[in-house]
């Protein structure tokens, strides 16, 4: 009676999902959260590109692409996404295949599929989404937390399209996409004993990967991590400029467009790999903790999101696709600042990119549907 009394005053639940905000299939949190963030990220662009106005310009296309697509995304109930996951991983495994037959390369990496020469995509980006929409697919119909068998299988599918990315090379990439696959399996209740052994595995293949997998450029990023001042003026010239960059700011930075590093084109990819250097020198220690509450806000609210779905989908994929994200700013913030090895990953909607902001964008479109459809 009361939720029939509810529903005819247009109260509760019901009458919350009657909002205009909540027929768009769009939570307004989340959303202007990304507007703020996309504005920041065009406005420090302005300045690491050297006021590339052509540059920006295309920058706020992709933004208003990716938002087009959220949007779009969102419409979708998300047992459109289960369904649809294993054919779009047997699809993206396809992509992998011919990136690596006959993709288009560059900076002596593979790693894009160029369409009747009109525009070129990264497959290896969608695999972030895509990787895992497809772990939440196979562990939902499975008995939790997963056996042995299960996850085996799952290692399987994490890991075909991981060596596929590592092959082009694209390290970074790869770590992202098995990262995302992995949180899925975590989040299934994986039991520790699995974790340390799977650490355990991880170590004793180290020596593995190191001489029969990475590239020697690879290497160099690893071994200049270590010791970047064995080699001041090649391979630990990036990261010792950008730390350089991060500590001449100071508690309130240098002003807009008056970072020595970035304007002087002293910092290397300064307009994508390397942007927060630059914002890092701009706008100081508090600039860079601003940054920070916001990406640590967008995070708080879509791990709130995807904790309201509805079944076991929705959860594995909303958090996983969330905590991803996390990993893309902790790695990106880690490498420039000198914690990490450089791996190639750009800072979320700040960076420089295409695909990867309309990747990121698709993402969050998945998250509005997982939660503005938990009660449809």
């Amino acid at each position: 009676m009361a939720g029939d009394f509810s529903r005819q005053l247009g109260t509760g639940d019901m009458g919350r999902r009657k909002s205009w905000w909540n027929r768009l299939h769009i939570d307004p949190t989340m959303f202007f959260l990304l507007v703020l963030l996309a504005s920041i990220g065009l406005f420090v662009l302005y300045s690491a590109s050297g006021q590339n106005w052509n540059m920006v310009y295309r920058q706020a296309t992709y933004f208003g692409l990716g938002f087009f697509i959220m949007f779009v995304i969102a419409q979708f109930h998300p047992r459109w996404f289960q369904m649809a996951a294993p054919w779009m991983y047997g699809a993206g495994v396809v992509a992998l295949l011919l990136v690596l037959l006959i993709g288009v390369g560059a900076k002596g990496a593979q790693r894009w599929l160029s369409v009747f020469g009109l525009f070129r995509f990264q497959p290896s980006e969608i695999m972030k989404l895509v990787v895992p929409m497809t772990m939440a697919w196979f562990l939902a119909s499975k008995l939790l937390p997963p056996r042995f068998k299960v996850i085996v299988a799952s290692m399987a599918i994490i890991f075909l399209p991981t060596l596929m990315v590592m092959k082009q090379p694209d390290l970074g990439t790869s770590l992202l996409i098995a990262a995302s696959g992995l949180f899925v399996l975590l989040f299934a209740g994986l039991n520790w004993r699995w974790i340390a052994l799977a650490l355990a595995t991880v170590l004793a293949v180290a020596p593995i990967m190191w001489y029969g997998v990475m590239h020697d450029y690879q290497k160099q990023r690893v071994l200049t991590f270590l010791d970047p001042e064995s080699d001041p003026l090649g391979s630990g010239w990036n990261i010792i400029q950008s730390k350089t960059a991060i500590g001449s700011g100071g508690v309130e930075g240098k002003g807009y467009m008056q970072g020595t590093q970035s304007q002087l084109e002293f910092l290397p990819e300064r307009h994508t790999d390397f942007i927060i250097a630059v914002f890092a020198e701009e706008q100081g220690l508090i600039g860079v903790i601003m940054l920070l509450l916001l990406y640590l806000v967008i995070i708080w609210r879509g791990i709130y999101m995807a904790s309201r779905a509805r079944d076991t989908f929705d959860r594995l994929v909303g958090g996983a696709l969330v905590v991803t994200f996390f990993i893309y700013v902790f790695v990106n913030i880690g490498m420039v600042s000198g914690i990490l090895p450089v791996v190639g990953v750009p800072l979320p909607l700040i960076s420089y990119g295409g695909t990867s902001i309309v990747t990121l964008m698709a993402a969050f479109g998945v998250l509005m549907s997982v939660y503005t459809h938990r009660q449809v």
